[in-house]
């Protein structure tokens, strides 16, 4: 069967054969393609698996390098050792008021926990006004994971042998940590296996095939494991920075774009088998007319990602290359390893649908072929009438508000929430993460003066002086998440601006973030857009309906935020995370535009938008119900933010995918006579 399946072709086209296309997957070189892969596989595997442990995740937490925050941190750890080390905070409280068998227990937690401390002291309990609650504050000792290991034994302390009724918990930045490495632990592995599966299930249920939805699952498998592997090496040793969210959308787009890419490759290898007898011949054509479409849409979203290098966040800054690497190693492998592996395999793939030469398309798309007409009939109306009701979903979004509370960045309670809502009863709000005052120390009384006179400061601390730099704490009246602290530590900035002195610590930290992440929004959206705009101006070869695409981009993801608020709504998120906006909006642009580019480079060949909706709508909406599948696999995450980006970006894509790119982005086209044929 094979020898008759690879000699010369019987074939109903005379088109001409490919022969840059053939020479990679001829009957010799599918084989030396699957050997350099197998090569491939075998050295980045190893890599690959640690790519966890060159992880940095101090960017997700520390204020901006251009912010007052930073230069304060950096003035801090200069002339103060072990200034970076994560703080314990233990709280103890009891409802009728603390006891002597309480203080005897907090005592007997303090000469345990002096061990995990610097110096291996733990100053004295603080007890409350209210006489129902005591409080241990103090740093740790050791490296990154000397401090995690300590805050778990200190969480499991505070757990055990303690009098009844007697409440406790672990809160400031070691408990936050601790959170989130629970959190995460495993996740990694979690996550690729639902996407893995997720992506799996689909394929089987679009090529209804036992055997076909392995070999693209297989192929973006392997290049997940070259993206991470490669991203790895230069983590390691060109100082790339790599940290959790990184991580995780790494994975994502991996295997949503690279499926995508699949889809669209796998559809027309279909096409050309039912015109030529040589499954190599198929795929060299299939090859030729899908790469440009290919190329066009990774190199898209490589580029937009790469905007990401004009942020000043440090997470959003880091994101972008390693994202874009992922894009590249999909790419890479789907349009040499896919194409190698299906000849080698040959039509049975297909199976029970083997396309036979000279058949009809199977199952002629009566659907795509309705929908064709409809927009070809009144298309002036229909894109009208769409882009209202895309408008219309769009008011949604205004009942969403940005800015999230720290107690809702997990999805379940965990320990430091519920110890920082202790603190807030019984404390100042601000007691386990003050404000932190630097300036050299002659002007350390002038600082310490203006602090005290500042509305919305409960206290101000004894400055500790090291190498001429005095170090202040100030206790702050509200929440440190709150408007009311931001607003604070702008009042306390302006009070102690004339001692030369810098405010930090994480209230400072999270104001210098939201202004930074104001200003990230106000460069890179537009850059991003502009990035996408060329790229259609070079695939279009036109102004007019670059543009128009651009705008029918910034409409669907505005009804892709209305759409998505009532279901944020309904899981009780709808307090965005400001990092959320900036992700979605990259996401749905970058990718969306896929679409648009599998439509317009499909309608050139064609000569007719109507025609290419018939032809692509199956595998476009197949994409788009795949891509949104994986991004909805982020739900699975333990944090608030990574399910509100699934939401936003599954819903935006199936609006991209079902209705602009199959009833707007067609109705304007033939409005405007798009595509016009060159002599």
């Amino acid at each position: 069967m094979t020898t008759q399946l690879e000699e010369s072709e019987t074939t109903l086209s005379s088109e001409p054969d490919p022969p840059g296309w053939r020479r990679l997957v001829g009957p010799r070189a599918k084989y030396l393609v699957l050997v350099v892969w197998l090569v491939i596989a075998g050295v980045t595997t190893p890599l690959a698996i640690g790519l966890t442990s060159v992880q940095d995740n101090s960017s997700l937490t520390s204020a901006p390098h251009s912010s007052e925050a930073y230069q304060a941190q950096q003035r801090v750890e200069a002339a103060f050792p072990n200034a970076d080390a994560l703080v314990a905070v233990a709280i103890y409280t009891r409802d009728g008021g603390i006891t002597d068998a309480d203080r005897a227990a907090v005592e007997a937690d303090r000469t345990s926990f002096a061990r995990y401390a610097i110096d291996r002291a733990v100053p004295p309990p603080v007890p409350s006004q209210d006489g129902k609650a005591l409080l241990l504050s103090f740093p740790l000792s050791g490296d990154s994971d000397t401090q995690s290991e300590s805050t778990s034994d200190i969480r499991d302390a505070l757990g055990t042998g303690k009098p009844q009724h007697l409440n406790t918990a672990l809160t400031g930045s070691a408990g936050a940590d601790g959170d989130i490495f629970d959190a995460f632990e495993g996740m990694d592995l979690l996550l690729v296996l639902v996407t893995a599966g997720v992506v799996a299930i689909l394929l089987l249920v679009t090529y209804r095939s036992p055997v076909l939805w392995v070999i693209p699952l297989l192929t973006v498998g392997i290049a997940s494991q070259l993206a991470s592997a490669v991203v790895y090496l230069l983590a390691k040793n060109a100082g790339l920075a790599v940290d959790l969210q990184a991580q995780t959308v790494l994975t994502i787009l991996v295997f949503g774009a690279g499926t995508d890419y699949a889809l669209l490759l796998i559809s027309r290898y279909r096409e050309e088998l039912r015109r030529h007898e040589d499954r190599h011949r198929a795929m060299a054509i299939a090859l030729r007319r899908s790469f440009p479409a290919i190329l066009a849409s990774a190199a898209t979203v490589a580029l937009a990602l790469l905007c990401l290098l004009f942020a000043d966040l440090n997470g959003t800054r880091g994101l972008g290359p390693v994202a874009a690497l992922g894009i590249v190693a999909a790419f890479t492998a789907m349009v040499t390893l896919l194409p190698a592996l299906l000849v080698v395999c040959g039509r049975w793939l297909f199976w029970p649908f083997v396309p036979r030469v000279g058949e009809s398309a199977q199952r002629d798309p009566r659907v795509w072929s309705a929908v064709a007409r409809f927009v070809g009939r009144a298309p002036r109306r229909i894109w009208a009438a769409t882009a209202v009701i895309l408008a219309g979903l769009a008011i949604g979004a205004t009942t969403l508000s940005l800015g999230m509370p720290s107690d809702e960045a997990f999805t379940s309670e965990v320990g430091s929430v519920t110890g920082q809502r202790l603190v807030e009863q019984h404390y100042a709000a601000g007691t386990s993460t003050p404000a932190d005052i630097v300036v050299a120390a002659d002007g350390a009384p002038a600082a310490v003066a203006a602090a005290r006179n500042v509305e919305g400061v409960a206290e101000v601390g004894t400055p500790q002086i090291s190498q001429g730099t005095a170090l202040i704490s100030a206790t702050l009246t509200d929440p440190p998440d709150s408007r009311a602290a931001e607003d604070t530590i702008d009042r306390l900035r302006d009070a102690v601006d004339d001692s030369g002195a810098l405010v930090g610590g994480q209230t400072a930290g999270q104001l210098d973030t939201e202004r930074t992440v104001d200003r990230d929004h106000r460069v890179l959206m537009p850059t991003i857009l502009g990035v996408v705009f060329l790229v259609l101006v070079v695939l279009l070869r036109a102004v007019v309906a670059p543009l128009l695409l651009i705008g029918s981009v910034v409409l669907s993801y505005a009804a892709a935020l209305g759409a998505a608020a009532g279901i944020l709504h309904l899981l009780g998120y709808p307090h965005l995370e400001y990092s959320v906006v900036l992700s979605t909006f990259l996401f749905l642009v970058a990718l969306g535009v896929d679409y648009t580019i599998f439509l317009m480079t499909r309608a050139r060949e064609e000569g007719s938008v109507t025609r290419a909706l018939v032809s692509t709508g199956n595998v476009i909406t197949s994409a788009g119900v795949v891509l949104a599948a994986t991004f909805s696999a982020l739900c699975v995450l333990p944090l608030t933010p990574s399910i509100q980006i699934g939401v936003i970006v599954a819903v935006g894509v199936l609006i991209d995918a079902f209705v602009v790119r199959s009833l707007l982005v067609p109705a304007l086209a033939v409005h405007l006579g798009w595509p016009r044929r060159h002599a």
